[in-house]
Protein backbone atom coordinates (compact mmCIF):
# COMPACT_ATOMS: atom_id res chain seq x y z
CA UNK A 1 0.00 0.00 0.00
CA UNK A 2 1.32 3.43 -0.97
CA UNK A 3 1.53 5.72 2.02
CA UNK A 4 -0.08 9.16 1.90
CA UNK A 5 2.68 11.80 2.19
CA UNK A 6 1.77 14.40 4.80
CA UNK A 7 3.99 17.49 4.87
CA UNK A 8 3.88 19.47 8.12
CA UNK A 9 5.47 22.93 8.08
CA UNK A 10 6.66 24.28 11.45
CA UNK A 11 7.67 27.96 11.43
CA UNK A 12 7.99 28.91 15.13
CA UNK A 13 8.93 27.40 18.48
CA UNK A 14 5.32 27.60 19.70
CA UNK A 15 4.07 25.84 16.57
CA UNK A 16 6.15 22.78 17.41
CA UNK A 17 4.40 22.21 20.74
CA UNK A 18 1.06 22.88 19.04
CA UNK A 19 1.62 20.16 16.44
CA UNK A 20 3.99 17.69 18.14
CA UNK A 21 1.33 15.11 19.02
CA UNK A 22 0.15 15.19 15.39
CA UNK A 23 3.71 14.57 14.19
CA UNK A 24 3.96 11.57 16.51
CA UNK A 25 0.60 10.17 15.39
CA UNK A 26 1.43 10.60 11.69
CA UNK A 27 4.82 8.97 12.16
CA UNK A 28 3.20 5.98 13.87
CA UNK A 29 0.33 5.61 11.39
CA UNK A 30 0.78 2.75 8.93
CA UNK A 31 -0.93 4.59 6.08
CA UNK A 32 0.93 7.90 6.42
CA UNK A 33 4.43 9.17 5.71
CA UNK A 34 5.59 12.26 7.60
CA UNK A 35 7.48 14.98 5.72
CA UNK A 36 8.63 17.53 8.32
CA UNK A 37 9.69 20.95 7.02
CA UNK A 38 11.07 23.54 9.44
CA UNK A 39 11.41 27.23 8.62
CA UNK A 40 11.34 30.86 9.73
CA UNK A 41 12.25 31.50 13.39
CA UNK A 42 12.18 27.76 14.17
CA UNK A 43 15.56 27.37 12.42
CA UNK A 44 17.21 30.33 14.18
CA UNK A 45 19.26 29.83 17.34
CA UNK A 46 18.34 33.26 18.72
CA UNK A 47 14.74 32.07 19.17
CA UNK A 48 15.66 28.76 20.74
CA UNK A 49 17.15 25.69 19.12
CA UNK A 50 13.87 24.06 18.10
CA UNK A 51 15.51 21.80 15.53
CA UNK A 52 17.63 20.06 18.17
CA UNK A 53 14.45 19.40 20.19
CA UNK A 54 12.75 17.87 17.16
CA UNK A 55 15.70 15.63 16.36
CA UNK A 56 15.99 14.61 20.01
CA UNK A 57 12.30 13.68 19.88
CA UNK A 58 13.02 11.35 16.97
CA UNK A 59 11.79 13.39 14.00
CA UNK A 60 13.62 13.54 10.67
CA UNK A 61 13.59 16.96 9.01
CA UNK A 62 13.35 16.76 5.22
CA UNK A 63 13.96 20.47 4.56
CA UNK A 64 14.98 23.66 6.35
CA UNK A 65 13.69 26.98 5.04
CA UNK A 66 15.59 30.19 5.84
CA UNK A 67 13.09 32.98 5.25
CA UNK A 68 13.21 35.49 8.13
CA UNK A 69 14.36 38.94 7.09
CA UNK A 70 16.02 40.91 9.90
CA UNK A 71 14.40 44.05 11.21
CA UNK A 72 11.35 42.78 13.10
CA UNK A 73 8.98 45.42 11.77
CA UNK A 74 5.91 45.47 9.54
CA UNK A 75 7.93 45.65 6.31
CA UNK A 76 10.15 42.69 7.19
CA UNK A 77 7.08 40.66 8.21
CA UNK A 78 5.59 41.20 4.75
CA UNK A 79 8.88 40.45 2.99
CA UNK A 80 9.48 37.35 5.13
CA UNK A 81 6.09 36.06 4.03
CA UNK A 82 7.06 36.61 0.39
CA UNK A 83 10.39 34.82 0.81
CA UNK A 84 8.53 31.99 2.48
CA UNK A 85 6.22 31.55 -0.51
CA UNK A 86 9.23 31.36 -2.85
CA UNK A 87 11.24 28.93 -0.73
CA UNK A 88 8.35 26.67 0.29
CA UNK A 89 7.19 26.37 -3.33
CA UNK A 90 10.62 24.92 -4.15
CA UNK A 91 10.45 22.53 -1.20
CA UNK A 92 6.98 21.30 -2.16
CA UNK A 93 8.08 20.82 -5.76
CA UNK A 94 10.99 18.67 -4.55
CA UNK A 95 9.20 16.47 -1.99
CA UNK A 96 5.78 16.33 -3.73
CA UNK A 97 3.48 15.92 -0.70
CA UNK A 98 -0.10 14.64 -0.99
CA UNK A 99 -1.27 17.16 1.60
CA UNK A 100 0.33 20.05 3.48
CA UNK A 101 -0.51 20.93 7.09
CA UNK A 102 -0.21 24.56 8.15
CA UNK A 103 -0.45 25.50 11.81
CA UNK A 104 -2.36 28.31 13.51
CA UNK A 105 -2.11 31.98 12.59
CA UNK A 106 1.39 33.41 12.43
CA UNK A 107 2.30 35.45 9.37
CA UNK A 108 4.73 32.76 8.18
CA UNK A 109 1.79 30.34 8.22
CA UNK A 110 0.07 32.06 5.32
CA UNK A 111 3.18 31.54 3.17
CA UNK A 112 2.71 27.79 3.58
CA UNK A 113 -0.95 27.97 2.56
CA UNK A 114 -0.29 30.25 -0.43
CA UNK A 115 2.53 28.13 -1.84
CA UNK A 116 0.66 24.84 -1.47
CA UNK A 117 -2.72 26.07 -2.72
CA UNK A 118 -1.23 27.65 -5.86
CA UNK A 119 0.49 24.33 -6.56
CA UNK A 120 -2.84 22.47 -6.29
CA UNK A 121 -1.68 20.65 -3.16
CA UNK A 122 -4.52 20.16 -0.64
CA UNK A 123 -4.02 22.23 2.51
CA UNK A 124 -5.08 21.13 6.00
CA UNK A 125 -5.31 23.93 8.57
CA UNK A 126 -4.98 23.34 12.32
CA UNK A 127 -6.54 25.86 14.76
CA UNK A 128 -8.69 27.82 12.33
CA UNK A 129 -11.93 29.60 13.15
CA UNK A 130 -10.73 31.38 16.29
CA UNK A 131 -10.99 35.08 17.12
CA UNK A 132 -8.11 37.17 18.49
CA UNK A 133 -6.56 40.60 18.21
CA UNK A 134 -3.79 41.89 15.89
CA UNK A 135 -2.88 40.71 12.38
CA UNK A 136 -3.16 37.07 13.47
CA UNK A 137 -6.92 37.00 12.99
CA UNK A 138 -6.67 38.22 9.37
CA UNK A 139 -3.98 35.62 8.68
CA UNK A 140 -6.00 32.85 10.32
CA UNK A 141 -9.14 33.56 8.33
CA UNK A 142 -7.20 33.99 5.08
CA UNK A 143 -5.52 30.62 5.65
CA UNK A 144 -8.97 29.11 6.24
CA UNK A 145 -10.08 30.25 2.78
CA UNK A 146 -6.89 28.82 1.24
CA UNK A 147 -7.40 25.47 2.99
CA UNK A 148 -9.37 22.37 2.02
CA UNK A 149 -9.48 20.52 5.36
CA UNK A 150 -10.03 22.14 8.74
CA UNK A 151 -8.99 20.68 12.11
CA UNK A 152 -10.46 23.06 14.68
CA UNK A 153 -10.22 23.11 18.47
CA UNK A 154 -13.78 23.98 19.53
CA UNK A 155 -17.34 23.86 18.25
CA UNK A 156 -17.51 27.67 18.11
CA UNK A 157 -14.43 27.66 15.88
CA UNK A 158 -16.07 25.05 13.65
CA UNK A 159 -19.21 27.18 13.38
CA UNK A 160 -17.17 30.20 12.29
CA UNK A 161 -15.34 28.21 9.62
CA UNK A 162 -18.64 26.98 8.22
CA UNK A 163 -20.04 30.52 8.24
CA UNK A 164 -17.07 31.51 6.09
CA UNK A 165 -18.44 29.20 3.40
CA UNK A 166 -16.31 26.11 4.02
CA UNK A 167 -17.84 22.71 3.29
CA UNK A 168 -19.20 21.34 6.61
CA UNK A 169 -18.03 17.80 5.76
CA UNK A 170 -14.43 19.12 5.65
CA UNK A 171 -14.57 20.76 9.11
CA UNK A 172 -13.57 18.52 12.03
CA UNK A 173 -13.64 19.36 15.74
CA UNK A 174 -10.52 17.52 16.89
CA UNK A 175 -9.45 19.58 19.88
CA UNK A 176 -6.15 21.42 20.02
CA UNK A 177 -3.00 19.23 19.70
CA UNK A 178 -1.19 21.38 22.28
CA UNK A 179 -3.62 20.05 24.90
CA UNK A 180 -2.32 16.53 24.18
CA UNK A 181 1.07 17.47 25.64
CA UNK A 182 -0.55 19.26 28.57
CA UNK A 183 -2.64 16.17 29.35
CA UNK A 184 0.47 13.97 29.39
CA UNK A 185 2.40 16.37 31.61
CA UNK A 186 -0.56 16.70 34.00
CA UNK A 187 -0.33 12.98 34.78
CA UNK A 188 3.06 13.57 36.44
CA UNK A 189 3.18 17.30 36.98
CA UNK A 190 5.91 17.51 39.62
CA UNK A 191 8.83 19.77 38.66
CA UNK A 192 11.61 17.23 38.13
CA UNK A 193 14.41 19.41 36.75
CA UNK A 194 16.35 22.56 37.62
CA UNK A 195 15.48 25.14 34.92
CA UNK A 196 18.61 27.22 35.61
CA UNK A 197 20.95 24.24 35.40
CA UNK A 198 19.28 22.70 32.34
CA UNK A 199 18.58 25.82 30.25
CA UNK A 200 20.96 28.50 31.50
CA UNK A 201 19.44 31.81 30.57
CA UNK A 202 20.42 35.15 32.10
CA UNK A 203 19.66 36.84 35.39
CA UNK A 204 19.53 35.87 39.03
CA UNK A 205 19.52 32.18 39.95
CA UNK A 206 16.82 31.96 42.59
CA UNK A 207 15.24 29.53 45.00
CA UNK A 208 11.87 28.81 43.40
CA UNK A 209 10.76 26.14 45.87
CA UNK A 210 8.53 28.67 47.61
CA UNK A 211 6.69 29.57 44.43
CA UNK A 212 7.27 31.59 41.27
CA UNK A 213 5.48 33.25 38.37
CA UNK A 214 6.04 32.75 34.63
CA UNK A 215 5.99 35.69 32.20
CA UNK A 216 5.44 35.51 28.41
CA UNK A 217 4.97 38.93 26.84
CA UNK A 218 4.99 39.22 23.03
CA UNK A 219 4.66 42.39 20.95
CA UNK A 220 1.27 43.13 19.40
CA UNK A 221 1.83 43.71 15.68
CA UNK A 222 -0.95 46.29 15.37
CA UNK A 223 0.59 48.19 18.30
CA UNK A 224 4.25 47.41 17.60
CA UNK A 225 5.40 51.02 18.19
CA UNK A 226 4.13 50.74 21.78
CA UNK A 227 5.98 47.47 22.51
CA UNK A 228 8.69 49.17 24.59
CA UNK A 229 6.30 51.03 26.89
CA UNK A 230 3.92 48.07 27.17
CA UNK A 231 6.57 45.63 28.34
CA UNK A 232 7.98 48.29 30.69
CA UNK A 233 4.69 48.27 32.60
CA UNK A 234 4.77 44.47 32.86
CA UNK A 235 8.38 44.56 34.11
CA UNK A 236 7.54 47.12 36.79
CA UNK A 237 4.54 45.05 37.88
CA UNK A 238 6.63 41.87 38.16
CA UNK A 239 9.25 43.71 40.24
CA UNK A 240 6.51 45.04 42.54
CA UNK A 241 5.24 41.50 43.17
CA UNK A 242 8.65 40.60 44.65
CA UNK A 243 8.31 36.96 43.61
CA UNK A 244 10.80 34.87 41.60
CA UNK A 245 9.85 35.30 37.94
CA UNK A 246 10.85 33.12 34.99
CA UNK A 247 10.53 35.27 31.86
CA UNK A 248 10.56 33.90 28.30
CA UNK A 249 11.94 35.85 25.33
CA UNK A 250 9.44 37.26 22.79
CA UNK A 251 8.77 35.74 19.39
CA UNK A 252 9.89 37.20 16.04
CA UNK A 253 7.11 39.72 15.38
CA UNK A 254 7.10 43.42 14.56
CA UNK A 255 7.91 45.12 17.85
CA UNK A 256 10.07 42.36 19.32
CA UNK A 257 13.11 44.66 19.06
CA UNK A 258 11.29 47.10 21.33
CA UNK A 259 10.51 44.33 23.83
CA UNK A 260 14.10 43.08 23.75
CA UNK A 261 15.53 46.59 24.11
CA UNK A 262 13.33 47.32 27.12
CA UNK A 263 14.35 44.06 28.79
CA UNK A 264 18.06 44.73 28.19
CA UNK A 265 17.87 48.25 29.59
CA UNK A 266 15.94 46.95 32.58
CA UNK A 267 18.55 44.25 33.24
CA UNK A 268 21.38 46.81 33.14
CA UNK A 269 19.60 48.97 35.69
CA UNK A 270 18.26 46.14 37.88
CA UNK A 271 20.96 43.48 37.95
CA UNK A 272 19.81 41.91 41.23
CA UNK A 273 16.05 41.68 40.64
CA UNK A 274 14.19 38.38 40.98
CA UNK A 275 13.77 37.78 37.24
CA UNK A 276 15.51 35.14 35.16
CA UNK A 277 15.20 35.21 31.37
CA UNK A 278 15.04 32.13 29.10
CA UNK A 279 15.04 31.80 25.32
CA UNK A 280 13.42 28.40 24.96
CA UNK A 281 12.57 25.12 26.67
CA UNK A 282 11.47 21.72 25.46
CA UNK A 283 7.68 21.64 25.29
CA UNK A 284 7.18 19.16 28.13
CA UNK A 285 9.63 20.97 30.41
CA UNK A 286 7.92 24.29 29.80
CA UNK A 287 4.49 22.83 30.52
CA UNK A 288 5.78 21.21 33.71
CA UNK A 289 7.25 24.56 34.76
CA UNK A 290 3.87 26.12 34.00
CA UNK A 291 2.01 23.44 36.00
CA UNK A 292 3.97 24.33 39.10
CA UNK A 293 3.89 28.12 38.84
CA UNK A 294 1.58 30.28 40.93
CA UNK A 295 0.50 32.45 38.00
CA UNK A 296 1.23 33.05 34.31
CA UNK A 297 1.49 36.73 33.30
CA UNK A 298 1.52 38.09 29.75
CA UNK A 299 -0.27 37.71 26.44
CA UNK A 300 0.70 34.33 25.01
CA UNK A 301 -1.98 31.96 23.70
CA UNK A 302 -0.65 29.36 26.14
CA UNK A 303 -2.35 31.50 28.78
CA UNK A 304 -5.65 30.76 27.08
CA UNK A 305 -5.22 27.20 25.79
CA UNK A 306 -3.00 24.92 27.85
CA UNK A 307 -3.56 26.74 31.14
CA UNK A 308 -7.32 26.14 30.93
CA UNK A 309 -6.67 22.39 30.92
CA UNK A 310 -3.94 22.60 33.56
CA UNK A 311 -5.89 24.97 35.81
CA UNK A 312 -3.05 27.48 36.03
CA UNK A 313 -4.08 31.00 37.17
CA UNK A 314 -3.48 33.56 34.39
CA UNK A 315 -3.34 37.34 34.13
CA UNK A 316 -3.74 38.17 30.44
CA UNK A 317 -2.30 41.59 29.58
CA UNK A 318 -3.57 43.70 26.68
CA UNK A 319 -5.68 42.73 23.67
CA UNK A 320 -3.49 40.21 21.83
CA UNK A 321 -5.91 37.43 22.83
CA UNK A 322 -9.10 39.51 22.53
CA UNK A 323 -12.11 37.43 21.52
CA UNK A 324 -10.52 34.05 22.10
CA UNK A 325 -12.59 31.56 24.11
CA UNK A 326 -11.22 31.30 27.64
CA UNK A 327 -11.80 29.58 30.95
CA UNK A 328 -12.47 31.04 34.39
CA UNK A 329 -8.76 30.84 35.18
CA UNK A 330 -8.04 34.03 33.17
CA UNK A 331 -8.23 37.63 34.40
CA UNK A 332 -7.88 40.27 31.67
CA UNK A 333 -6.08 43.56 32.39
CA UNK A 334 -4.60 46.51 30.52
CA UNK A 335 -1.02 47.77 30.39
CA UNK A 336 -1.10 49.27 33.87
CA UNK A 337 1.29 48.04 36.54
CA UNK A 338 -1.15 48.53 39.42
CA UNK A 339 -3.90 46.70 37.55
CA UNK A 340 -1.51 43.84 36.73
CA UNK A 341 -0.28 43.57 40.34
CA UNK A 342 -3.81 43.58 41.77
CA UNK A 343 -4.92 40.86 39.35
CA UNK A 344 -1.89 38.67 40.08
CA UNK A 345 -2.42 38.99 43.82
CA UNK A 346 -6.04 37.97 43.33
CA UNK A 347 -4.91 34.88 41.41
CA UNK A 348 -2.29 34.07 44.04
CA UNK A 349 -5.02 34.18 46.66
CA UNK A 350 -7.24 31.88 44.63
CA UNK A 351 -4.65 29.27 43.71
CA UNK A 352 -5.11 26.55 41.05
CA UNK A 353 -8.34 26.30 39.07
CA UNK A 354 -10.21 23.12 38.07
CA UNK A 355 -9.30 21.48 34.77
CA UNK A 356 -11.35 22.86 31.88
CA UNK A 357 -11.25 20.79 28.65
CA UNK A 358 -12.40 23.78 26.59
CA UNK A 359 -9.68 23.25 23.96
CA UNK A 360 -9.54 19.47 23.95
CA UNK A 361 -9.29 16.22 25.89
CA UNK A 362 -5.75 15.19 24.99
CA UNK A 363 -6.46 13.06 21.90
CA UNK A 364 -6.30 15.57 19.04
CA UNK A 365 -3.15 14.14 17.47
CA UNK A 366 -4.53 10.65 16.92
CA UNK A 367 -7.84 12.07 15.66
CA UNK A 368 -6.08 14.25 13.09
CA UNK A 369 -3.81 11.43 11.87
CA UNK A 370 -6.79 9.11 11.50
CA UNK A 371 -8.72 11.71 9.53
CA UNK A 372 -5.72 12.43 7.31
CA UNK A 373 -5.55 8.77 6.34
CA UNK A 374 -9.23 8.65 5.33
CA UNK A 375 -10.31 12.09 4.10
CA UNK A 376 -10.68 12.68 0.37
CA UNK A 377 -7.85 14.93 -0.79
CA UNK A 378 -9.36 16.35 -3.96
CA UNK A 379 -9.07 20.14 -4.08
CA UNK A 380 -12.29 21.55 -2.72
CA UNK A 381 -14.38 23.78 -5.03
CA UNK A 382 -15.89 26.43 -2.80
CA UNK A 383 -19.20 28.04 -3.62
CA UNK A 384 -21.17 30.11 -1.17
CA UNK A 385 -24.94 30.35 -1.71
Amino acid sequence: MTKRKVCVVVTARASYSRIKSVLCAIQQHKALELQLVVGASAVLDRYGNVISCMERDGFHIVAKVYMVLEGENLTTMAKTTGIGVLELATVFDNIKPDVVITVADRYETIATAIAASFMNIPVAHVQGGEVTGSIDEKVRHAVTKLSDIHFVATQKAADRVKLMGEEPSRVFVTGCPSIDLAAEVAKQAMLNFDPFEKYGGVGETMDISGGYVVVMQHPVTTEYEQAFTQVAEVLKAVVALDLPALWFWPNVDAGSDGVSKCIRIFREQNSSCKIHFFRHMMSEDFLRLLCNCRCLIGNSSVGIRETSFLGVPVVNVGNRQSGRERGQNVIDVGYNRSEIVDAVRKQLGHGPWPCNPLYGDGNAGTRIASLLSDVTLTIEKKFVN
